[in-house]
């Protein structure tokens, strides 16, 4: 049965996410800024999205390039200033957009002041705003195995970094320098409730929460199993969606969310999350969160870890795509995605960069788009940004890619062999500067940009597709139009067809008397798919949006290479 028309402005939304280091740069230092990204908000608002997601650009240390924050009520010095944010924030609203703000409260960075307080010593008021801990018994503190525990970092290496000065050890899922933040303690929970109000208070429109299901942590901290090839062990299960994670949003709803009247969204980054769990975060009832964040099926090319990778099996990832669909039908909600800051190119990792860049990233664009729930954008992505072709290992700039490649090298990998396999998965080919035009450095900056510019935005760029009627970004913005215009987009019924077909995404979305039929073709021949009984007869039916140009093939079932067609046709309600 489908959902009625609902209030909830964000199920016929789409959210645009800007990566500020490298949007767009206002003052020439090579390093994107608010006052760039606001000379560029009538891009947005001619593409048509209704939320802006920004990255952290709080002051930082940047050793995770923001996401260590420093201190969680000011505006870093490289992006600008709080005059500068609140411009941004006026500007948004004027053009009828909201602004999200990416909240990073697992941890903090080391420089914080709560934890430079914390670390002062073990009487500090702000001692147990963190995870300490004494070595392993039997152990000489500091010395290989005396960790308190066998986690390992999700950034290489150990999850305990020695503090020399006390002779304990301080906990960081990530880098060594973002200490998690100890939400067992309720004056930590207050500090983060009144920095999110403060916010708030200042126009903002809601937060993107980045890994806050790992905020509860088993306090015992368990050793976890030892990972295969590797030292440390799996913590995993004493931290992701840990015993307090429902009573901790639930809280921070109460005090942050539930007394206001704004229209805010609340978007829960949840690695590791399975769909049961899903739906009890999303259920409006339990007021935890709006939607999640999952990664189930951008790890499906990935066997042990992320730099082994492997062809997507297009089954598999109908498969899962179509478990969140059914599972959150009823309650909940979908984010829905294929790019972000910490994902590659989307057309270079599931599409075809080369011959069929434009078609296969139009026709990703409309799979993704056509299904149920929010549709996120990532910068670049709305013009078809391919991967950057790394030569060297020089030219990454991540943390999580600087680090594993040093470890993989210590531990003897073949250099050309590691870079073959982290380059087409580096957080990098996702950060490098939008391109915007043809010039030097793609109208991103003035100056030297602080990563280098893809070499092929000289063809791939705003202002080229601006003027092409068929480029990458007029699809997009006729996407984002079709939510925005018809409710059978934005809340109608899912149905997957043909799920064992290897080439050919098929699916069928219904609301009333409107039903579509969406199709995409995965690979770069000619195929033909059987919609089965069930789809109807859809031959002469109206062809709502494709990336094809000329008339259709007379059989709807039969697709182009990397071709999408979107089929609507009116039907008796029930």
């Amino acid at each position: 049965m489908s959902r009625t028309r609902p209030e909830t402005w964000w199920h016929d939304a789409v959210v645009y996410q800007v990566y500020p280091r490298s949007f767009a740069d206002g003052t020439g230092d090579g390093i994107g800024d608010l006052a760039g990204m606001a000379d560029r908000l009538d891009h947005l608002a001619w593409l048509g999205v209704d939320v802006v997601w920004l990255s952290p650009v709080y002051p930082s240390p940047q050793d995770d390039n923001g996401y260590d924050i420093a201190d969680y009520r000011d505006i870093d010095p490289l992006y600008g200033d709080l005059d500068g944010f609140d411009h941004l924030v006026d500007e948004l609203h004027a053009r009828d957009m909201r602004l999200v703000m990416d909240l990073v409260v697992n941890h903090t960075s080391d420089e914080h002041d709560w934890f430079v307080d914390s670390r002062s010593g073990p009487d500090s008021a702000r001692r147990d705003w963190y995870w300490w801990r004494p070595p392993r018994p039997g152990h000489e503190p500091g010395s290989p195995g005396a960790e308190p525990t066998n986690w390992g970092s999700f950034f290489s290496g150990s999850a305990w970094e020695f503090d020399e000065s006390s002779g304990e050890y301080y906990l960081h899922l990530f880098s060594r320098k973002q200490p998690d933040l100890n939400w067992e303690n309720p004056a930590v929970r207050t500090a983060v409730h009144e920095m999110m109000n403060w916010w708030l208070d200042r126009g903002v429109d809601g937060f993107r929460m980045d890994v806050i299901n790992l905020i509860s942590k088993d306090p015992e901290l368990p050793d976890g199993p030892v990972m295969g090839g590797s030292p440390y062990g799996d913590g995993s299960a004493h931290y992701v969606c840990g015993p307090r994670i429902h009573e901790f949003l639930q809280e921070m709803h109460r005090e942050v969310f539930a007394d206001r009247t704004d229209r805010l969204l609340t978007v829960g980054e949840m690695p590791g999350v399975t769909v049961e769990q899903a739906r009890d975060f999303t259920d409006p009832a339990r007021a935890e969160v709006d939607m999640v964040f999952q990664f189930e099926h951008v790890a499906l090319d990935q066997a042990a870890s992320k730099w082994d990778h492997r062809p997507l099996s297009l089954v598999e990832f109908k498969t899962t795509m179509n478990r969140w669909q059914v599972g959150l039908a009823d309650v909940g909600w979908n984010s829905l995605y294929l790019e972000n800051h910490d994902q590659p190119r989307s057309v270079s990792r599931f599409g075809d960069d080369g011959q069929w860049r434009a078609r296969s990233a139009t026709m990703l664009a409309t799979v993704v788009h056509l299904h149920h729930g929010t549709p996120y954008v990532y910068q670049g992505q709305e013009i078809g940004m391919a991967n950057f072709p790394f030569t060297d290992a020089d030219q990454f700039r991540d943390i999580e890619s600087v680090n594993h490649h040093a470890a993989a090298l210590a531990a003897g990998a073949d250099r050309d062999d590691l870079l073959a396999a982290m380059a087409p998965m580096s957080r990098d080919n996702a950060r490098t500067p939008m391109q915007w035009d043809a010039t030097e450095h793609a109208g991103f900056t003035t100056g030297q940009p602080w990563i280098a510019v893809n070499p092929d935005h000289v063809d791939w760029n705003v202002a080229a597709q601006r003027d092409d009627p068929t480029s990458v970004l007029h699809h997009y913005r006729a996407l984002i139009a079709l939510r925005h215009d018809h409710d059978v987009v934005a809340i109608g019924d899912f149905t997957m067809l043909a799920p064992e077909d290897p080439h050919v995404y098929a699916f069928l979305r219904r609301h009333d008397d409107v039903e579509l039929l969406v199709l995409g073709n995965f690979t770069d021949a000619d195929r033909t798919v059987d919609l089965g009984e069930a789809a109807g007869d859809w031959a002469g039916t109206e062809v709502l949006l494709g990336n094809v140009s000329g008339d259709p093939p007379d059989d709807p079932a039969a697709l182009r290479p990397w071709e999408a067609r979107v089929h609507r046709r009116e039907v008796s309600p029930g």
